[in-house]
């Protein structure tokens, strides 16, 4: 969940990227490893381009793009989303509450198993979540905290109980909580520090067998896969080639050496290649969005009158039509997206861009010669451009924004400690509001880095947590987003269109509106087939 250079929004601490070794160039060496050049796509092989190795095979653990990419395919999950954000069965084929909120249930498949031939039962689910909970780590155990205990009822039915009425739960764990087996992960002395470095035992619809740093990671098919649409994948084999950099990767792409380009295109790189004709582009909105947050514990960001001075003081429409090169749209100054339609209110307003009104503000807080350190990931393309642009629309409100592009590890550590004036990064995916505003909102939320307090903000994320559907969370929801946006606790800048590219050889595609999903999340590739 945390953000679009990386995990969620739930993951903030979700996307660390890590510089991988330099590969064989594209086309040449590894040619078993390649795409299929100028030959016609087969269902033997798709060759997937990244740009990191994988930092943690551990599921649970693992929080870079590429480290997703990878045990997504390993690893069920209860449930997976579709384009627009819905929650579909994956694992799980149904779930539901109690009328008093208090009991979850959840039912599943009964034809998964994994690659050392034992069952995916409900014992695998309710360790996986009794684990997180002990050893409280991760992002979902940021999202588990009315979680009590859980009863298996019977190899394929769960019972969850919580300690409140709590409507964010199943669609937290449902997309959140990867699925470990049991009879493996119980022998490490602690999950947290468990490598799961070899001898995988997964199941997903595809298998790790090789894997070769900097190089390529090779999986196979498994051969009987319920939620493939054939009850099979459709490609024998992935291969996830690393490469230094997404210039690399398309060009690897142009000559037939890769089918796919797992990360998201920066937006000049998507425009180079729209004429492409042997190239398809996909475009999707994420569910994610980039933001300014205001260190809200130091002076004078304590004021709220100087952060709607900050506010005023950045040009929106230009950071979306230069930056993002018309791939953004406006958020209108809400948590709340378009891309959210359950929840999205059309009322909200854009902070307008007046920088006599951002002096206006500053003079009323009695503040002069305002200067203030903004980091940023260094890393990041888009948020590279749109930084700068920052900081000179500042200045001509005679705010001084000194600019610190950092390395991505830095950068996160940073966050974590809360140790900025202004943090520019971006949330990947905020797709349940109620429990999206307790992790970056609520006091002492897991990514609520501005370090708001505000009990009625708490009160009213609570009142949207409790409820059950969107129709019931939406009024207390949207109450919490007008309470952000007048006190300016998170100050979202654009909403991105993604774009996504792979060889017009392949076609069948499900793209998810997120980049740790793309288009090689697990039911995507496993229905993914040759064009006709």
């Amino acid at each position: 969940m945390r953000r679009r250079a990386a995990l969620t929004a739930l993951a903030a601490a979700v996307i660390a990227g890590v510089a991988a070794c330099a590969p064989s160039t594209p086309g040449s060496g590894g040619g078993s490893t390649g795409g299929s050049g100028g030959a016609a796509a087969t269902a033997d092989r798709l060759t997937i381009g990244t740009t990191a190795d994988v930092v943690n095979f551990n599921p649970l653990v693992g929080n870079s793009r590429t480290d997703s990419w990878v045990t997504n395919l390993m690893y069920p999950h209860l449930t997976q989303m579709d384009e627009t954000g819905k929650r579909i069965p994956y694992l799980a084929t149904e779930w539901a509450y109690s009328k008093d909120g208090k009991t979850a249930t959840v039912k599943l498949r009964d034809d998964m198993t994994w690659s050392d031939g034992k069952p995916v039962t409900a014992e695998d689910i309710v360790y996986t979540i009794d684990t997180v909970k002990k050893e409280k780590f991760g992002v979902v155990a940021g999202l588990i905290t009315a979680y009590d205990k859980a009863e298996v009822v019977s190899p394929t039915e769960i019972e969850f109980k919580l300690t409140r009425p709590d409507g964010t739960f199943l669609h937290n764990i449902g997309f959140w909580m990867p699925i470990v087996p049991k009879h493996v992960f119980e022998k490490a002395p602690s999950v947290q520090k468990f490598a799961n470095d070899k001898d995988w035992v997964s199941a997903g619809p595809y298998k790790l067998t090789k894997v070769e740093r900097g190089q390529r990671y090779v999986m196979e098919r498994v051969e009987k896969f319920g939620p493939a649409p054939s009850g099979t994948p459709g490609v024998k084999e992935i291969v996830f080639r690393v490469f230094p950099d997404v210039n690399t990767e398309v060009l690897a792409l142009r000559n037939g050496d890769i089918d796919v380009i797992a990360n998201v295109l920066p937006p000049a790189t998507a425009v180079s290649l729209k004429g492409d004709s042997k190239i398809k582009m996909m475009e999707i909105p994420s569910l994610g969005w980039a933001h300014l947050q205001y260190n809200t514990k130091r002076k004078p960001l304590d004021d709220v009158r100087v952060r709607q001075a900050l506010a005023h003081a950045v040009d929106y429409e230009a950071i979306r039509k230069i930056a993002l090169q018309g791939f953004a749209k406006t958020s209108n100054s809400s948590v709340l997206t378009p891309s959210q339609p359950d929840y999205f209110d059309p009322t909200m307003k854009e902070y307008a861009f007046d920088v006599n009104k951002s002096k206006e503000l500053l003079k009323q807080a009695g503040v002069t010669n305002l200067s203030l350190n903004m980091i940023y990931d260094q890393a990041d393309p888009n948020i590279a451009k749109w930084a700068p642009m920052v900081r000179d629309s500042a200045k001509q409100a005679g705010i001084e924004i000194k600019l610190q592009g950092l390395e991505r590890n830095t950068y996160i550590a940073k966050g974590s400690k809360r140790d900025f004036d202004i943090y520019a990064g971006s949330w990947a995916i905020m797709d349940n509001p109620p429990a999206n505003m307790a992790l970056a909102f609520k006091t002492g939320g897991f990514i609520n880095y501005a370090q708001v307090e505000d009990p009625k903000l708490d009160d009213l994320i609570d009142q949207g947590q409790r409820a059950l559907s969107p129709a019931e969370a939406k009024g207390p929801i949207q109450e919490a987003a007008k309470l952000i946006h007048e006190q300016v606790y998170d100050n979202v800048l654009y909403v991105e269109t993604f774009n996504i590219a792979h060889s017009t050889k392949w076609t069948d595609f499900k793209p998810m509106p997120s980049e740790l999903l793309s288009i090689v999340n697990p039911l995507s590739l496993a229905q993914a087939k040759p064009a006709p």
